[in-house]
């Protein structure tokens, strides 16, 4: 399995032959902690968010009053 350009790759060999799929990611995943588990036949993939990606607060000074945060 790897990642080139934003396309994560699974190749597999079996009794039957082997094969490939290729899978888009997204700008806003972390293509660096990635992480792979395989049992019972079930291949899992975990691809966190990019923490540039989050939901953050801002802080708006709205005239001269106290500072406010609201939810983007």
């Amino acid at each position: 399995m790897h990642v080139e350009q934003n396309v994560l790759t699974v190749k597999a060999e079996r009794p039957i032959g082997s094969f490939s799929r290729g899978l888009f990611l997204g700008e806003t995943l972390d293509t660096d902690r990635i992480a792979a588990s395989y049992d019972g036949g079930v291949l899992r993939l975990t691809i966190p968010v990019a923490e540039r990606a989050k939901p953050r607060k801002i802080e708006i000074r709205a005239g001269y009053g106290s500072p406010k945060k609201i939810d983007l």
